[in-house]
């Protein structure tokens, strides 16, 4: 059966499905993503996770996922599939989407933007379809939001728009992951 590997990471946890061509949902999973262990650490999971859900795929039903979609949080450079900052997971420019290639046996696979992705999903499926505009916001171990403007899901001019996580609420509230002084993801997620 065809089938893809959806993968969303997160700064807790991991959730992950396999997905049919037709949209079923085929199987889900979660992982902790141990963030505590270090930046190379959280990768060697999520390559891990990945190809355990493509051997699950072969096993039941009878062959590797057609492509991978991968959500990571922070800031990500979808064009060349590179995880370039994440403030919760503490990696740089990480070429996530070739590793997972490699791993994954070829399979085309995308990275994208967490809450971009869910924005994105939200535009297409739930609450913001057939909306011209809408926002998005994601709350988890960090905040982001999703901008959607006539379909689409604004990245903004460097790749940072919706990152509202980050904006200082409180100057003197606690250190965030970032460095900062009272974000509010610091003080609110």
């Amino acid at each position: 059966m065809r089938h893809v590997i959806a993968l969303d990471v997160g700064g807790t946890g991991m959730k992950a499905a396999l997905v049919g061509a037709d949209g079923a949902l085929l199987y889900e999973a979660r992982r902790a993503t141990d963030r505590e262990r270090g930046p190379d650490a959280v990768v060697g999971t999520i390559l891990d996770f990945a190809a355990d859900l493509r051997a699950y795929g072969v096993e039941h039903f009878g062959g590797s996922a057609v492509a991978a979609g991968v959500a990571v949080p922070g800031i990500v450079d979808a064009e060349s599939g590179t995880a370039v900052y994440a403030a919760n997971l503490g990696w740089r420019d990480v070429p996530l989407r070739d590793l997972l290639g490699k791993r994954l046996g070829g399979v085309p696979v995308a990275l994208g933007h967490d809450v971009r992705t869910g924005g994105l999903a939200e535009g297409r499926l739930g609450a913001g379809k057939g909306a011209d505009r809408f926002f998005f916001v994601g709350l988890g171990t960090g905040i982001a939001g999703a901008i959607g403007i006539e379909g689409t899901i604004e990245a903004g001019a460097h790749g940072y728009a919706g990152e509202i996580g980050h904006v200082v609420v409180r100057p003197d509230g606690p250190e965030c992951g970032c460095g900062q002084r009272g974000c509010m993801e610091a003080i609110a997620s």
